[in-house]
């Protein structure tokens, strides 16, 4: 087996991906940074450009404006002098004079990737090193990570928001196509049955006229509660997880290049029964997609390789690999893949086809590719977008033929695989103002949705896409600010709505920082396809009704609150050290959330942990609010990625036997601490 090399992403994800940095399967690195690396190419020093790069800003004048009278003073003793000797006293202005200096070379160089690593290192590893300590405002001050520029818009005072609730939302939440309309309103009382009225009335058969509407409205009104039943701990960080179709299956995938598959058949008692690797993985696996009938499990890395992998217990070989690099002699040339050395572009997002044939994945080259899974070759490259293709998805769950994907150069286009002779989008969606996380298909092939940087979710129609002929006239990049997400904070200040905005329904309240987070549409058995959700860098998970106003939210932050002690072997690094404290504080970033098909039960995976450097799957279930239950296993259970109950996860004192079996019993039934416990305090666990 080859040796595994390492390095560090090193840029913003809108940015060019010819060169992403590699992180491979070697999980005892402690350098830190998003998933949303550069792609690793051998032929390039990434340091050594970040040293040049300082180099190069040597000698570079900043300008700024001093008073003139300082100017006199520092300049001679009050005056300035000529060639010919004599002293000149310059007269006062009220207005201040530009004067420039040279920035001196030790400054520069420490804004060279080496400089901040060590400075960060030194300050972590508790020695005497620079801590640089950032302010929101700093980092909003126009600049992104390593001095490139961020575009401001001209601020407005008045609110540019899209207006709550939403007309068109509550037009779609009435017309039938996103669950039924609570037509059971109490006219005496005024205000809406109680579930225990509602379940009353159906069982009288008071409407037996609207028998299936009230059992759907009844389903509807459960949204999973906080508390979380099940902690699943990881000593990585988790990037998704989700249910199969049936809700027999779940998967998750974690920064180790393992992916975990779950029996869910009774999504209150799962069983964990297999794990598969991803070999010679770059920073993490990126994405999965099970197969319709449950049999094969894909996921992907920053390469062009995916791994196909058999999801029967019994079967313990290696997974198989799909060279998407190999074109079969369509391209023009072949491009090196797997087996012929590094790749030269790495996988975003990967979705099965609903036949189950094909298997299609946005890229880092700014492209789609269609992969046919019997002919082991990709059929179809289509190179349609200008920047990273974050994510993909097919349109209809019976057809193969219309596509979608979501890009960091802020559009979604619609293929149709067939009419692309002129090898041209069907259409375009147009209404983000940054780049796409992720994109997801209702699966009727009419209905979008998408979550943006621009910290907003959006709902679009497939018959109000933007025909081609007009979104080529126009420059999606015009309307973009190049805001870095992993590092810097949103100002909604800045946030101008897209002049071409052609989207249903916006949806605001969820921040959409660090990672590629996702959203879905909510399931039609256990909620009657009444939301839409996503996952939030706050660590909650928002459930939006179609109007836009907010349904309700799972806080897995408060639910695994301490949930777990420091060790320092696990804790080496933190996401983003911009404070002295930040490995002190418990952190949670839930990046992706599951609602079972037909139970209210929400998987949440998470980035989660102290200076969020581990990672959790969590699950809720709607319990009416109760804060406890009576039944066996008690609520806020936490057990390892096999789902085993470690006492390790409770007290490093258990390792010890110092703690009785009673105590034991007791801490597990202890209450999560709350949101507003103090989060840099010592840990009560």
């Amino acid at each position: 087996m080859a040796t595994p090399q390492t390095s560090e992403p090193s840029r913003a994800e809108s940015a060019n991906t010819a060169s992403r940095d590699t992180n491979n399967c070697d999980t005892t690195s402690t350098e830190d940074e998003s998933e949303d690396a550069e792609f690793f190419d051998p032929t390039e020093d990434v340091e050594a450009d970040f040293h040049d790069a300082g180099e190069r800003m040597v000698g570079l004048e900043v300008e700024f404006s001093v008073d003139s009278r300082e100017s006199e003073t520092q300049d001679g003793e009050g005056g300035n002098e000529t060639e010919t000797g004599e002293s000149q006293t310059q007269p006062f202005t009220a207005e201040p004079t530009p004067t420039r200096i040279q920035v001196p070379t030790q400054l520069m160089q420490l804004f060279g990737h080496a400089g901040l690593r060590r400075m960060f290192a030194n300050h972590n590893a508790g020695g005497g090193g620079i801590t640089l300590q950032i302010d929101g405002d700093e980092l909003d001050d126009g600049f992104g990570i390593l001095g490139s520029r961020r575009r401001r818009r001209a601020r407005s005072t008045k609110n540019q928001f899209p207006a709550v609730p939403s007309e068109i939302g509550q037009k779609l939440m009435i017309g039938g196509v996103f669950g039924t309309s609570e037509y059971y309103r109490d006219t005496l009382r005024k205000r809406n049955k109680k579930l225990a009225r509602k379940l009353m009335s159906r069982e009288l058969g008071n409407d037996r006229n609207h028998s299936t509407r009230a059992t759907s409205a009844v389903s509807q009104g459960m949204i999973p509660s906080s508390n979380a039943d099940t902690i699943i701990h990881y000593n990585s960080r988790c990037y998704s997880g989700q249910f199969s179709e049936d809700g027999n299956f779940f998967f998750s995938c974690a920064q180790d290049f393992k992916v975990r598959m779950y029996d869910t058949s009774n999504p209150y008692n799962w069983k964990y029964y297999k794990t598969v690797l991803y070999p010679f993985g770059q920073w993490t696996i990126t994405d999965a997609s099970l197969s319709p009938d449950n049999k094969w499990l894909a996921y992907s890395s920053i390469r062009s390789i995916v791994c196909l992998a058999p999801t029967d217990p019994s079967s313990s070989g290696d997974p198989f690999l799909c060279d998407f690099s190999d074109m079969g002699g369509r391209g023009s040339e072949r491009r090196r893949g797997f087996h012929g050395g590094y790749s030269q572009f790495g996988i975003w997002s990967i979705r099965f086809s609903g036949d189950g044939r094909e298997i299609v994945a946005g890229t880092s080259d700014h492209s789609v590719y269609v992969y046919d899974l019997e002919t082991r070759q990709s059929i179809l490259r289509i190179p349609g977008h200008n920047d990273d293709v974050n994510a993909v998805c097919f349109g209809d769950q019976s057809s193969p033929h219309v596509l979608y994907s979501g890009s960091d150069d802020t559009t979604i286009k619609v293929w149709d695989r067939r009419s692309m002779g002129d090898s041209r989008e069907a259409g375009v969606f147009m209404g983000h103002t940054e780049g796409l996380t992720y994109v997801d298909s209702k699966g009727d092939g009419r209905y979008v949705l998408s979550n943006g940087k621009d910290q907003a979710m959006k709902l679009w129609d497939l018959r109000k896409m933007m025909p081609t002929e007009k979104a080529s006239s126009l420059d999606p990049a015009r309307y973009t600010t190049s805001f870095d997400y992993r590092f810097m904070t949103y100002d909604e200040k800045d946030y101008v709505p897209h002049p071409h905005d052609c989207s249903l329904v916006t949806y605001r309240g969820h921040r959409v920082l660090k990672t590629l987070i996702r959203c879905h549409f909510s399931p039609p058995g256990s909620t009657n396809s009444r939301y839409v959700y996503s996952g939030s860098e706050d660590g909650r998970v928002y459930i939006y009704n179609l109007d836009a106003t907010l349904a309700g939210k799972v806080d897995v932050n408060q639910a695994t609150h301490h949930s777990r002690p420091r060790d320092p072997d696990l804790y080496m690094s933190t996401y983003a050290p911009k404070e002295g404290r930040s490995r002190e504080s418990w952190k949670t970033c839930v990046r992706d959330a599951s609602w079972h098909p037909n139970a209210p039960v929400i998987a949440a995976t998470s980035w989660n942990g102290w200076g969020m450097s581990t990672g959790t799957c969590t699950t809720h279930s709607w319990n009416d609010g109760a804060e406890d239950d009576e039944g066996e296993p008690k609520m806020g259970l936490r057990v390892d990625q096999r789902l085993k109950v470690d006492d390790e996860l409770y007290d490093n004192r258990l390792c010890s036997g110092e703690l009785t079996g009673a105590y034991r019993s007791r801490l597990r039934s202890r209450r999560v601490p709350g949101a507003d416990d103090d989060n840099d305090g010592p840990s009560p666990w």
